[in-house]
């Protein structure tokens, strides 16, 4: 029988203090000149996506409204721990009530299942309009895609609200002080009095599940449109063709290569790379894409950038 825990030992239900990223000290504040510029960007970015969408009706279409989506997870993405992550960067340890832990944790998590299913969504969305364009009004409307963001929005709570009740379940911790700069499940999972075998079980699969299968999807619905984008009879019209993808592709890669890299350190770099690293890379990892992704639409999708160019000469003539 495992022994109980000593009171002067552990904590029951305590309020967090989050560190930052240890092992930096005085440094890790000027990285809030990096972090903070990326959540402007991400905030005005997407913002402004979202505006345009909304606002213009020739862009309600099923593509547009499914980077309607991506933009409003981005948002909640990115402000789910950048307060509060340049708050701990900035002036140093910080108090996390226990409650508000575990409901950054879900939302964290949450987004970012979202996100990837969001982004499978529109290679499929690509692969339908590329490979089948005559059906592609009739497979793809607005009420599918719809219907689509929703069980997305479903799967990723369902999936996600394990996370937070299978920490709450203990009620020891063996000490406050989260290694860490916002509530990750598994930097709060280290703190635990128990056996958290469950806890890391779940974790790992629900990793590979989820990206695994995404992931799966995405590549086949890019091999399904290489298929067919090289049975076009011109150069030219193969260029136009995968020049309707670039956009999405430069995302993938935003989402999961940074997404990747701090899995695999995670997951198998104890020993090999630093904790600082492990952080960094999970914070790029969660403020890189709703940062990059305005950027990379803005600039790469005619219609949006003719709108935002429309809008922004309009009001300086009206200035």
């Amino acid at each position: 029988m495992a022994a109980s825990p000593q009171p002067n030992a552990t904590f029951l239900y305590p309020d967090f203090i989050l560190t930052g990223i240890p092992g930096l000290g005085s440094i890790q504040a000027w990285l809030t000149l990096v972090f903070g510029p990326m959540y402007v960007l991400a905030l005005l970015g997407n913002g402004a996506l979202l505006a345009v969408v909304r606002t213009d009706s020739s862009l309600h279409q099923p593509m547009f409204l499914l980077l309607a989506t991506l933009a409003a997870t981005d948002l909640g993405l990115a402000t789910s721990i950048t307060p509060g992550l340049l708050v701990v960067l900035w002036r140093g340890p910080r108090l996390m009530p226990y409650a508000a832990c575990l409901a950054q944790m879900f939302f964290v998590h949450a987004l970012t299942a979202m996100e990837s299913g969001v982004l499978l969504a529109m290679a499929c969305d690509r692969a339908v309009a590329i490979g089948r364009p005559l059906h592609y009004p009739i497979l793809v409307t607005k009420a599918r895609v719809g219907y689509v963001v929703l069980v997305l929005a479903l799967k990723a709570v369902a999936i996600v609200v394990p996370f937070p009740l299978l920490v709450a379940r203990f009620e020891h911790f063996r000490a406050k002080t989260i290694c860490h700069a916002y509530c990750a499940h598994m930097a709060v999972v280290e703190l635990v009095v128990g056996n958290t075998q469950v806890n890391n079980l779940y974790g790992l699969g629900l990793s590979l599940a989820v990206s695994g299968v995404d992931i799966l999807g995405i590549t086949g619905s890019y091999g399904l449109i290489a298929h067919t984008v090289l049975q076009l009879p011109t150069r030219e019209a193969r260029t136009k063709a995968f020049g309707t993808c670039s956009s999405h592709i430069c995302v993938i890669l935003a989402f999961y290569v940074p997404g990747l890299f701090s899995y695999l350190t995670h997951r198998f770099g104890h020993h090999t790379v630093p904790k600082p690293m492990h952080i960094l890379l999970s914070i790029i990892y969660l403020l890189l894409p709703p940062a990059l992704n305005p950027l990379i639409y803005g600039a790469r999708t005619k219609q949006i950038r003719d709108r935002l160019l429309e809008s922004f000469t309009f009001r300086k003539s009206h200035v």
